[in-house]
């Protein structure tokens, strides 16, 4: 073959093995929404604040929920009253707002639900007993589960934002990896995600719900759904607040971990702890329970 032949092949032969393009330099997802709103209240941390916002076309109806911020500035001479406008960024795994500018004031409303008349329990109280209905059909209790410990949070299967139930779903599932992958942890705990959105989450849609957190594993990780009336009597012992806005949910978030006799041993409220501390309070819980 000619010499300027053989270069030519060799040449797109070479080429041939590149790959297109390397993974690592395609595009993170990452989506983008102009939203308009009226700041409810900030934390001191001005880590978040709970804003209700308008109708954002294409991702959610309008509700009253917290949005992270990743500079506090952003939150910088804003108050509770406060009319909004600024940009919700949603990744694949995560959300916050950020260019956020006030435009107005507003009178500040609490959503229905937010103050509830019933104190909220302590380290260390019993939480009343509590049935639901588990991804199989059948009934359970918090107390079936005694001589070992409870994890459970709270979410919705239709909960659109990343760092929400979602989030919540993860680090259930990497604490029980650490849990599980723990050749010296105790083996008498239990976790349960209980969702607030009976109507919806039956259970072959909570069964299809926790094949996508914990795969073909169920070990010690039970989905289930709170009736109205479960949800009544357990909310506001733990102080959860769920209320429908527009036709949707919104809500705060709370995990909490029981003890073998269904004391509370500790609570999570928000979304900052890392999964290795809720791993270590199920194995501290664990290891004071009666198997």
């Amino acid at each position: 073959m000619h010499p300027v032949l053989l270069l030519a092949l060799a040449l797109t032969l070479l080429a041939g093995c590149q790959p297109a393009s390397s993974p690592a330099s395609a595009p993170a997802t990452r989506q983008t929404y102009a939203v308009r709103g009226v700041v409810q209240a900030i934390p001191a941390d001005r880590r978040h604040a709970t804003i209700k916002h308008e109708p954002i076309p294409g991702y959610m109806a309008a509700m009253t929920m917290d949005f992270s911020v990743r500079d506090t500035n952003v939150l910088a001479g804003v108050a509770p009253g406060d009319e909004i406008t600024f940009t919700l960024v949603v990744t694949a795994d995560d959300d916050w707002i950020e260019h956020l500018r006030r435009v107005a004031q507003a009178t500040v409303s609490g959503p229905p639900g937010w103050h509830l008349a019933e104190p909220e329990l302590s380290v260390g109280d019993l939480l009343p007993d509590a049935e639901f209905t588990s991804e199989s059909g059948r009934s359970i209790r918090f107390s079936d589960y005694r001589g070992r410990a409870v994890a459970f949070t709270f979410f919705f299967t239709s909960c659109p934002l990343p760092e929400y139930c979602p989030r919540m779903s993860q680090n259930f599932a990497e604490a029980r990896r650490l849990l599980l992958a723990d050749t010296n942890a105790p083996a008498n705990w239990q976790l349960l995600s209980l969702s607030f959105d009976p109507g919806v989450d039956r259970p072959e849609v909570l069964a299809r719900y926790a094949g996508v957190y914990r795969g073909l594993n169920p070990d010690r990780w039970l989905f289930a759904a709170a009736s109205t009336n479960t949800l009544a009597g357990l909310a506001p012992k733990v102080d959860l607040n769920v209320w429908r806005e527009n036709g949707t949910l919104s809500h705060n978030l709370r995990t909490v971990v029981l003890d073998g006799q269904g004391r509370i041993f500790q609570q999570f409220d928000g979304n900052a702890w890392p999964p290795a501390q809720l791993a270590a309070a199920i194995r501290a819980a664990a290891k004071l329970a009666k198997p």
